[in-house]
């Protein structure tokens, strides 16, 4: 079974209780439980981790890329405006697709940027915990094929799934 990493941002560790008209009612615990769920439908062995701590994140991106590990990543708020965040990610040996619960792009002017998208294979946002289900289909595609070595150099297209977050009963 193929490794893959799904790392977690700042407060995402509290949902559930944080802004469940946004993020809706499902916990940490079910969103771990879903990615690992998903990874074994697609023949992945999934690792979920979840930190507050922007040099943490950073230090989990770099064991990936020494590793060849896939990333699924939510950066949270990092998403904005972490620069370090951004080159860890840029120094990926594995594919990497960016994921987000709600649509960042329906909600306030701040979030509109993701500094971190421009280096990831794709964006997957507004689904939900689906997201993270759609994430990881991406990834097992892409480690099936060529697409291993994406993250020697490559950067990739803004994604599929923006924008349609209402479709899985989340608000943007």
């Amino acid at each position: 079974m193929r490794h893959v990493l799904v790392l977690n941002g700042p407060n995402l560790g509290r949902l559930g209780s944080r802004e469940p008209d946004v993020y809706g009612s499902a916990t940490f615990d079910d969103l771990a439980e879903e990615c690992r769920r998903a990874g074994l439908e697609l023949g992945l062995q999934v690792e979920v981790r979840q930190t507050d701590d922007e040099a943490e994140l950073i230090g989990w991106v770099h064991q990936a890329a020494d590793s060849q590990t896939p990333l699924v990543l939510n950066p949270a708020a990092f998403t904005h405006y972490s620069y370090a965040l951004r080159d860890a990610l840029a120094m990926r040996t594995a594919p990497l697709v960016e994921v987000h619960l709600s649509n960042p792009a329906t909600r306030e002017e701040f979030r509109h940027t993701s500094v971190v998208a421009g280096v990831a294979d794709g964006t997957i946002a507004g689904f939900g915990l689906m997201s993270y289900r759609l994430a990881l289909q991406a990834i097992a595609g892409m480690a099936g094929s060529a697409g291993d070595a994406a993250g020697a150099g490559g950067t990739a297209g803004e994604g599929a799934g923006a924008g349609a977050g209402e479709a899985a009963g989340q608000p943007g």
